[in-house]
């Protein structure tokens, strides 16, 4: 197996790494209303934890609201309690039919604290690029030292290791950017 071979195998932990992180910063609050905040809650759901976006059909009519419809009325309160109890930070007002959650505005002490959890998130995934470059560069070597591939084909694979976690740490810059812009746009 080639270097190139070897790298083009790991592309899809790469886009493993991305998917996380597109899902970690989902749940980081932004001044606009975004059903990812609450639609992973766990919800006991006749007897059984599910997902709230499984149990409540939530949607965003405005841009600092977010509505929570459930399927079945008897598991309103059950949805209110678990919003409560939840680190989102929001009290829904519940109508009797839908829960009902106004974000509030952001302060600026707000905004630069989940600046800081953006930069943690944003961290991990950075590390993770790295472990996967580890792990890549070990077989690289290991392919080397079996005499699968030439000395030569080794520097030109970690040369191109090198080129793709570079690219995957630039486009992970590039999240950061714009979710950050949307952080602190008030």
């Amino acid at each position: 197996m080639t270097a190139e071979e070897i790298i083009t195998a790991k592309t899809e932990q790469f886009e493993n790494v991305f998917d996380r992180l597109y899902g970690e910063l989902a749940k980081i609050r932004t001044g606009r209303a975004n059903t990812a905040l609450i639609d992973n809650l766990m919800v006991d759901y006749y007897g059984t934890l599910t997902p709230l976006k499984q149990a409540a059909n939530i949607t965003v009519p405005e841009a600092r609201q977010i509505l929570v419809q459930p399927w079945d009325k008897s598991l309103l309160e059950a949805i209110e309690s678990v919003i409560l109890s939840s680190d989102v930070g929001v009290t829904p007002a519940n109508d009797g039919t839908l829960l009902r959650i106004t974000l509030p505005p952001m302060t600026e002490e707000n905004r630069k604290d989940l600046v800081k959890v953006l930069g943690q998130k944003v961290e991990e995934a950075r590390i993770a690029v790295r472990s996967i470059r580890e792990d890549i560069s070990k077989e690289i070597q290991k392919e080397e030292k079996d005499g699968a591939i030439s000395e030569d084909e080794k520097f030109a694979g970690k040369d191109l290791l090198q080129k793709t976690v570079d690219a995957h740490n630039a486009r992970i810059e590039e999240i950061r950017k714009k979710k950050e812009e949307e952080i602190l746009t008030v």
